[in-house]
C-alpha cells in the first residue's frame, strides 16, 4: 500500500525520482480510495511552473473534486494524457498507470524533505 521507493506528502501525492534527474507524481492508493471512482483529471500544461504545496489540477470523482498539489517546485515536463480517456486507472493503477505528472526540479533534493514510507503510514493510520 506504500510502496518503499516512493516519498509522500500530507496531501496524499506520492513522489518518484527517475533515472533522468526528473519526478513523477501522482495521488496516493489511501486518496484514490477516499476518493472513490474517480471520473475525471484535470492536470498542468507542458511547461507550467509549479510551486511545492500549490495546487497544480484536480481531481473529479463520483464524490467530490479535490485538488491535486505540486510536491515540490519546477517545470512540467509531461501530463499523463491517457487519464483524458481512462480517469480510471488512478483508481486502479494509482502508483504505474495512473501517475500524474512529470516535473523537472527546482532542487532534486527537496524530495529528501518529503515523507518517507513509514512517515506516512504512520500519517495515514492517525486520521
Amino acid at each position: 500500500m506504500f510502496p518503499e521507493e516512493l516519498r509522500y506528502t500530507a496531501e496524499h501525492e506520492w513522489v518518484r525520482s527517475t533515472e533522468a534527474g526528473t519526478v513523477v507524481f501522482g495521488i496516493t492508493d489511501f486518496a484514490q480510495d477516499a476518493l472513490g471512482d474517480i471520473v475525471y483529471v484535470s492536470l498542468p500544461a507542458v511547461g507550467a511552473a509549479l510551486a511545492a504545496g500549490s495546487p497544480c489540477g484536480e481531481v473529479e470523482s463520483t464524490k467530490s473534486v479535490s485538488d491535486i498539489f505540486a510536491p515540490i517546485s519546477g517545470e512540467v515536463v509531461a501530463s499523463n494524457l491517457g487519464l483524458d480517456a481512462t480517469p480510471e486507472n488512478v483508481n486502479s493503477d494509482p502508483y504505474g498507470d495512473g501517475w500524474m505528472v512529470e516535473l523537472r526540479p527546482d532542487d532534486l533534493s527537496a524530495i529528501d524533505g518529503l515523507l518517507t514510507p513509514a512517515d506516512y503510514r504512520a500519517f495515514v493510520e492517525k486520521g
